[in-house]
C-alpha cells in the first residue's frame, strides 16, 4: 500500500524540478556528449563520468567494475556499473531506479551530430537521448526533488531508500549489467522501476532468441565456380526458410496489449574473401523476437529445425548454429502494483491524460530483476512509441517537456511509495 500524500508536498516536488531543469538538461547533455558505442563496449569512462556528475549532488557512487576477463569474454571492453544509494531511514522498503548507459553505434543519416546533445525546437538529440540516458537524468532529479522535499520542516516523514543503478550491458543481454549485481549480491531492491517512455506504464515484454548460424562450403576460383561450394549461396537458401517464418508467425497472436506476434531478423551477415573467389563461409546473426506466451526451448528447436531442413536441401554445405542470448520475456509479478498505481495516478494528473498499462517488443534488463521476485515496471522519459524517438536510428531525440513531465511522476510516485502512513 501507498501512503496518502498531501497536494502541497507534490506542488513542492513539482517547484523544485521547475526550478532546476536547465540543470537537468545540462546534465544530460553531458551524458549524451560521451560516446558508449556497444560494441565495442569500453563503457567504464562513461561510468567515471556519471559518478563525477552525481558526486557535485552530494551522491557516492559505488562503483563495480566486472572484471576484465568476464567482459573480453563477453565481447566487450571495459563495464563498471554504478549504485548509488539514499536512505531516508533504516527501515522500509527500497525502490530502485535502473538506466542502462551502453548504446548500439550511430550508424548514417545524421542531421544532428550523434553525440553533440544539440538543442533544436525543444527537441535534445543525440545516440541514447531517448533511450535510455535520458533516464539517468530522470530518475536522478526525481531523487534530488524527493531529498530537497525531505529537508523540509513540513514534508512528510520518508519510510527506506533509493538506489540509482546504471548499467553499461542492455545491448548484450544485461548479464553484466544488472544480472551481475544482482548475482555478486549487492543489491536486492524491493521494487524496480526501470527505464522506458512517458504515456505508458510497461508490465510485460517479449523474449529475444539470438543466434549466429555458420555456413560452409568450399572455396574455387570463380572461373571454374564447378570446383567449390557456394557457401553464400547456401545461406541465401537458408535465408530465405528463416524469413518465410515470419509469414507463419502473424498468425500466432499475444493477449498482451501492445504485443502482436512474433518475428525474426537478420541483422549482420559476413562472408566471403574477394569477389572473384567462391565464398567458402559466411556467418549470419538472427534475432527472433518470442511473445510472453511461447515456450523458448520450443522456440529455438523450431528455428534449429528449419535452418537444418534448409541446409538438407542444399547439397554440400555444411552449418553450426551457437545461441549467443536467450533473454526470456517478462510477465508481471503480483507485487508490482503499487508502482503501477502511483505512476498511473501522477502520470495521468502531470501529462493530462490516461497512461495506460501495456506490454512492449522489446526485451529488456528488468526481466532479470523479475526472475529474482523484485516486482518491476517501465517508466521513464520519452515518446508514446520507441519509433517516435528514433532509437536505434538516424537522429534519435528525446522532448524535453516529455524529460521535465517524466521527471515529476517518478519523483511524485517515490513520495507515495516511500511515505508514512
Amino acid at each position: 500500500m501507498t501512503a496518502a500524500v498531501s497536494n502541497p508536498a507534490y506542488q513542492a516536488l513539482d517547484a523544485w524540478i521547475d526550478a532546476h531543469f536547465d540543470e537537468e538538461v545540462r546534465f544530460l547533455q553531458a551524458l549524451v556528449q560521451m560516446p558508449t558505442d556497444t560494441p565495442p563496449g569500453n563503457n567504464a569512462p562513461h561510468a567515471e563520468r556519471t559518478a563525477e556528475l552525481v558526486q557535485a549532488f552530494g551522491w557516492q557512487a559505488e562503483k563495480h567494475a566486472v572484471p576484465e576477463a568476464e567482459v573480453r569474454d563477453y565481447g566487450l571492453t571495459t563495464l563498471t556499473n554504478l549504485i548509488v544509494r539514499r536512505r531516508f531511514s533504516e527501515q522500509g522498503r527500497t525502490v530502485a531506479l535502473n538506466a542502462h548507459g551502453d548504446v548500439v553505434p550511430p550508424g548514417e543519416g545524421w542531421t544532428h551530430p550523434p553525440y553533440g546533445g544539440e538543442i533544436d525546437d525543444g527537441k535534445l538529440y543525440g545516440r541514447a537521448a531517448a533511450v535510455s540516458k535520458s533516464d539517468f537524468a530522470t530518475f536522478s532529479f526525481a531523487l534530488r526533488a524527493l531529498e530537497a522535499l525531505s529537508k523540509q520542516a513540513d514534508a512528510p516523514k520518508l519510510n527506506g531508500g533509493v538506489e540509482l543503478h546504471f548499467t553499461y550491458d542492455e545491448e548484450f543481454g544485461g548479464e553484466l549489467g544488472p544480472g551481475w549485481l544482482l548475482k555478486q549480491g549487492l543489491t536486492k531492491p524491493d521494487l524496480l522501476i526501470a527505464a522506458g517512455f512517458s504515456y505508458e506504464v510497461v508490465t510485460a515484454h517479449n523474449g529475444c532468441l539470438q543466434m549466429e548460424v555458420t555456413v560452409h562450403g568450399v572455396m574455387a576460383h570463380a572461373a571454374i565456380p564447378h570446383t567449390g561450394v557456394d557457401a553464400l549461396q547456401g545461406a541465401v537458401t537458408i535465408l530465405n526458410a528463416l524469413y518465410a517464418q515470419n509469414t507463419a508467425y502473424k498468425a500466432i497472436t499475444s493477449k498482451v496489449p501492445g504485443i502482436t506476434h512474433p518475428y525474426l531478423n537478420v541483422g549482420r551477415i559476413e562472408g566471403g574473401t574477394n569477389t572473384n573467389v567462391v565464398p567458402g563461409k559466411v556467418v549470419l546473426k538472427l534475432d527472433r523476437r518470442m511473445i510472453p506466451e511461447e515456450d523458448p526451448v520450443a522456440v529455438e528447436a523450431d528455428i534449429r529445425r528449419v535452418i537444418a531442413d534448409a541446409a538438407a536441401s542444399f547439397p554440400g554445405i555444411k552449418v553450426d548454429i551457437k545461441r549467443l542470448l536467450l533473454a526470456n520475456s517478462l510477465q508481471p509479478l503480483p507485487g508490482n502494483q503499487p508502482l503501477v498505481d502511483a505512476l498511473r495516478k501522477h502520470g495521468e494528473a502531470i501529462f493530462g491524460q490516461p497512461i495506460p498499462t501495456m506490454g512492449t517488443p522489446l526485451y529488456t534488463d528488468v526481466r532479470l530483476y523479475c526472475a529474482q521476485g523484485i516486482p518491476a515496471v517501465i517508466y521513464g522519459a520519452g515518446p508514446r512509441t520507441v519509433f517516435e524517438s528514433n532509437a536505434k536510428r538516424a537522429d534519435e531525440h528525446l522532448m524535453l517537456d516529455d524529460l521535465r513531465m517524466a521527471t515529476k511522476v517518478v519523483a511524485r510516485t517515490l513520495l507515495d511509495l516511500l511515505a508514512v502512513e
